[in-house]
C-alpha cells in the first residue's frame, strides 16, 4: 500500500458508499423519506446512531476484513460529547471539516482520531492501534499482499518522523508539521474534495 495514511483510507471508504452522505444516513436509520405533496423530504427519525449500528454499517462495506475496531475508533472521534451516540448534525459537521475544511482543520480532526485516550498526545501504541485496525478492516485480500509485520513497520516509520523532539509522544503541532511536510499525506487530504 505504500505511503498511504488513514486519510486516504477514509476517503476510499466513503467512496464505497457511492459518495453519498444521504445513503449513509438512510443505512443508519437516521433519515427516512416522508411524502409531502409530490416531493419527498428527508427527516431524522432518531437523529442519533450508536456504536453498534456504526460497526454494522462499516462491516457491510468491508466484508473481507474485520471493520469493528476501526469503526469503534472512528465512532469515538465522531462522538465528541462522549455519550455513546453520534447525532447526525455532529456527523455532518465532522464530514464538513474532512471534506471542505482547511488543511489545519482536517489534520486536527485526524489527530483527534489517533489520540484514543484524549490526553492531547499520540503515543506509539495509539498509532499502532489505529493502523492495525485499518489493516484488519482491509482484510487479507489486499493487493499487493501485505506482510504480517506491515502495520508495525508503517507505525515505526511514521512515528519516528512525527516525534520531532523524540520524547515518545506526538503533539498536535508535531503531527500537523509532519503531515504538512509529507507530500503523500497532503495528496490524501485532497482526496476528500472528490468524495461527495
Amino acid at each position: 500500500m505504500g505511503h498511504w495514511c488513514w486519510l486516504q483510507f477514509l476517503a476510499i471508504s466513503w467512496s464505497k458508499t457511492s459518495g453519498s452522505l444521504l445513503n449513509w444516513g438512510k443505512e443508519a436509520g437516521l433519515i427516512a423519506p416522508v411524502p409531502t405533496g409530490t416531493d419527498c423530504v428527508w427527516e431524522c427519525p432518531s437523529g442519533v446512531v450508536n456504536e453498534e449500528t456504526f460497526k454494522q454499517i462499516y462491516a457491510q462495506f468491508f466484508p473481507h476484513g474485520d471493520a469493528s475496531m476501526y469503526a469503534h475508533y472512528l465512532f469515538n472521534a465522531f462522538d465528541t460529547a462522549q455519550n455513546g451516540s453520534v447525532k447526525f448534525e455532529d456527523f455532518v459537521m465532522a464530514l464538513s471539516i474532512l471534506l471542505r475544511g482547511t488543511v489545519h482543520e482536517k489534520l486536527r480532526w485526524t489527530f483527534n482520531l489517533y489520540d484514543i485516550n484524549k490526553d492531547g498526545y499520540i503515543n506509539k501504541e495509539e498509532m499502532m492501534d489505529i493502523v492495525k485496525a485499518i489493516y484488519d478492516m482491509m482484510g487479507k485480500y489486499t493487493y499487493p499482499v501485505l506482510k504480517e509485520d506491515a502495520p508495525r513497520q508503517h507505525v515505526e516509520v511514521f512515528f519516528q518522523k512525527m516525534d520531532k523532539n523524540k520524547d515518545g509522544v506526538v503533539t498536535l503541532d508535531e503531527f500537523i508539521e509532519s503531515c504538512q511536510e509529507d507530500d503523500n499525506i497532503m495528496r490524501s487530504l485532497q482526496l476528500f474534495e472528490n468524495v461527495m
